[in-house]
């Protein structure tokens, strides 16, 4: 029997996973995508707009006007669909955001795409089949934009919602008794309002970086404090950095780890994202949703008591849309039965055993969903279990050149642009 499949989101995991099921039609019927906006694209799709729209919604995107991506469209772009060869290499947020309407129109997505609807609810169903054995459905309740709601049954329901909408704003005592603005970096759009004056930037990762770069170049002074050791890229002269903010001070001054004091107009917080999931229950599904961390999940997507529920694009420190389009050929792998997944407590051990080998190895717990040099080895693992084409070693070698050049070039890395030359090499084309 064909198996019913939900998706949450249309951005670019969401529409990887559409666009696969679709291309099984022996296996699977037309999946149904649920999207709470009203375009496809999720966090590259700009809104101007920050904290709601008008019929109460609240804006999920944090992409900011003057952003380029920060890896080239050779190693960006999902497998079978190349950006425009015309492009430079590292893109505008629109290019990317067209990029998608295009793989949108190409797979023939949009006619399963539900916009503007919400999903209120995901949970699992158990149920005993006629041969004895259990059998788990998913019903999905979701809400249009009149309100109406209707509940579903599905086989299985990929979590494609992102996670880069729920800002993490760490506790900075006496934060009340700052005089200034405050903000996160999900609020930030463009840099002029900050002219003329004293920014912290809190975080030093690549959006506290990018966005200290745009601010001195509009005229702000700008502060970059993070907890890490010095970053030796170099920085213009209108960025500064310190050690991490401990308070602020009654007298809405700010004090620093190495007990300094200083003062800023605007505090902004480039701190990271918390993973939401308003529409499940964690305990329910054996998981727990905490610290920069979701967790149990097999092969980094699926809870080890429900693998029929898919995390797509989980993980940080990775090229995403490659590692979604491995993550959602494996999970359909697993539906259909190509790939078997072992029983509950054996990947509870899996998942067990692989934290431990990352904790011993100095990485923190906060960090674990972080793939960053082990990813080529994780999407390698999926395609050969799987048996679809594994990545091109072009594609991993260019992303290492780029990171490197970054590290020297931070301003102007994304002048360079590239061409993949074979499923092995790339060459620096400008």
């Amino acid at each position: 029997m064909l198996q019913r499949v939900a998706v949450v989101g249309a951005g670019a995991a969401g529409l990887c996973a559409a666009r696969h099921i679709l291309s099984r039609p022996a296996s699977f019927v037309p999946p149904v995508v649920f999207e709470l906006s009203g375009n496809v694209g999720g966090t590259w799709c700009y809104e101007e707009r920050i904290g709601t729209f008008p019929n109460g919604r609240p804006v999920l995107s944090s992409m900011y006007r003057d952003l380029r991506t920060n890896l080239p469209k050779e190693v960006m772009m999902f497998p079978d669909f190349p950006f425009d060869p015309e492009l430079s290499s590292f893109l505008s947020h629109q290019e990317v955001q067209r990029y998608l309407e295009r793989y949108c129109e190409n797979f023939r997505i949009r006619p399963h795409i539900r916009f503007d609807t919400a999903v209120e609810n995901v949970t699992p169903v158990t149920m005993t089949t006629a041969n004895g054995q259990s059998k788990v459905t998913w019903e999905v309740t979701s809400s249009d934009s009149t309100g109406h709601q209707k509940t579903e049954t599905f086989d299985a329901v990929f979590i494609c919602s992102g996670h880069y909408s729920d800002p993490h704003i760490p506790n900075v005592p006496g934060i009340q008794n700052f005089k200034g603005t405050v903000l996160h970096s999900h609020s930030y759009r463009f840099a002029e309002p900050f002219s003329g004056q004293t920014v912290m930037v809190l975080g030093a990762k690549a959006s506290g970086l990018d966005i200290s770069l745009e601010l001195v170049k509009a005229g702000a002074k700008v502060t970059l404090s993070h907890r890490n050791p010095p970053l030796t890229v170099p920085l213009p002269p209108g960025i500064q950095q310190a050690s991490c903010v401990v308070a602020v001070q009654d007298d809405g001054t700010i004090r620093l780890q190495d007990g300094s004091v200083c003062q800023a107009d605007v505090l902004i917080f480039c701190t990271g994202y918390n993973f939401s999931y308003p529409f499940l229950d964690p305990a329910r599904l054996g998981l727990k949703i905490q610290n920069h961390m979701v967790s149990p999940l097999y092969h980094y997507m699926m809870p080890p008591a429900f693998p029929s529920l898919f995390f797509i694009g989980i993980c940080k420190i990775i090229c995403p849309f490659p590692n979604f389009d491995c993550q959602v050929q494996f999970a359909l792998a697993v539906l259909e039965g190509s790939v078997a997944v072992p029983p509950q407590e054996q990947m509870e051990e899996v998942v067990q055993r692989e934290q431990q080998r990352k904790l011993e190895a100095g990485v923190q717990r906060h960090h674990l969903l972080k793939l960053d040099q082990d990813q080529w080895e994780y999407c390698d693992a999926l395609a050969g279990s799987a048996s679809f084409p594994p990545l091109q070693p072009a594609v991993r070698s260019l992303y290492e050149e780029v990171w490197r050049q970054r590290q020297v070039h931070p301003e102007n890395y994304r002048e360079f642009n590239y061409r993949l030359v074979s499923a092995t090499r790339w060459e620096q084309i400008s």
